[in-house]
């Protein structure tokens, strides 16, 4: 049924799809060497994470906007027989880097297993039909492969989200896979060897409630790249602007060019209140207890587009974004709250031009 409908009926394409075009193009221009069963060379790997012009027009659109080192240190990492674990606050485009990591690698970004407290080791490993298991006993027939399995098989790039969600006896059931290349499986006497090209890209976050640590045993099966929030503001504008476009799209949203000076008063009290110092360094602010990431000011944005269109003038205003803002902000009503009510009233109502958000975030309470 899903092949039936049309992507541009899909909420969300996957990104090979929603790239196809890129990633043909790469393909057909890149004349340097790929490592057994990529699709792309490292280099056009780099080139479709971070945008540029080949050499036949074709223009490819930035996926990650921050440092190229980074990303090529991470695509290094999975030219060799390391795994690789992008690590950081929640926030800073791990997913998105990973899934984009895969589809320009392997071709399909699908193979993923999403962590959770309650992820068990089958998940990671095989499950089993239970009807035939009981009907026929133990065979492959009955046997239900995971993503990992699959990956191991066809020599791809399996996908592995928030590692460090997932109960630590469950997450070392990855140590055999990524230190031997091998899945036993004991219960057919056999194994599955993994094929060139397998490897793994898990993401993690140690800011959030319910972390479990990576034992030292399974650190060590990977290279770790930290990737951060944006370093400036300008950085961190544009990485909203183009999330919210592309959501926008997808959703029959109003173009961004309408919200940019929306999107940066929201990143300008994100950025603000995550360093507990206002831009010009003369206001020390209280920092509330939430992570207000890059991924939290495109939410924001995006729903005060969608209140802009449904409900409003079609164009972005403070009123559209103050309840985003303040649902951000306030997580704790006690600590959030003091913290919000003492920038709102040392910083918003102060600063020239922003009467209209100062009014609509008092009139939210």
């Amino acid at each position: 049924m899903a092949d039936s409908v049309s992507t541009t009926d899909i909420l969300r394409p996957h990104a090979e799809v929603q790239y196809a075009d890129e990633l043909a193009a790469l393909a057909a221009t890149d004349d340097r060497e790929r490592p057994p069963n990529w699709k792309l060379s490292p280099w056009a790997v780099v080139t479709y994470l971070m945008g540029g012009e080949l050499s036949d027009g074709t223009v490819v659109v930035p996926k990650y906007v921050g440092r190229r080192r980074l990303i090529e240190v991470a695509v290094a990492t999975l030219a060799t027989d390391r795994a690789l674990l992008l690590l950081g606050v929640p926030g800073t485009a791990k997913t998105w880097v990973s899934e984009h990591l895969a589809a320009a690698i392997s071709g399909d970004s699908t193979l993923l297993v999403q962590g959770t407290a309650g992820t068990t080791e089958e998940t990671l490993r095989y499950g089993w039909n239970y009807a035939r298991l009981l009907a026929e006993g133990p065979s492959e027939a009955a046997l239900v492969p995971s993503p990992i399995y699959r990956a191991m098989q066809h020599g791809s790039i399996a996908r592995v989200e928030e590692l460090t969600r997932m109960p630590s006896d469950v997450q070392d059931a990855l140590v055999t896979a990524l230190s031997e290349k091998t899945l036993p499986i004991p219960e057919l006497d056999s194994e599955v060897l993994a094929a060139r090209g397998f490897n793994v890209i898990a993401t993690a976050n140690d800011r959030d409630r319910g972390v479990n640590d990576l034992s030292s045993a399974l650190r060590r099966r990977f290279n770790t790249v930290v990737l951060p929030l944006p370093d400036t503001a300008e950085e961190e504008i544009a990485i909203v602007h183009q999330r919210v476009n592309e959501l926008g799209a997808a959703l029959a949203l109003p173009p961004v060019p309408s919200a940019v000076d929306e999107i940066r008063r929201v990143v300008t009290i994100f950025r603000e209140l995550r360093e507990g110092v206002t831009t010009d360094g003369a206001t020390s602010l209280k920092v509330p207890s939430g992570t207000l990431s890059t991924a939290e000011a495109i939410s924001v944005v995006t729903n005060g587009l969608a209140l802009a269109t449904h409900f409003g003038s079609g164009e972005l205003s403070a009123d559209d974004v103050a309840a985003g803002v303040v649902g951000a902000i306030v997580r704790d009503p006690i600590h959030d709250g003091v913290a919000w009510r003492e920038y709102l009233e040392a910083v918003v109502a102060l600063r020239d031009g922003w009467d209209d958000l100062y009014d609509a975030c008092r009139a939210m309470g």
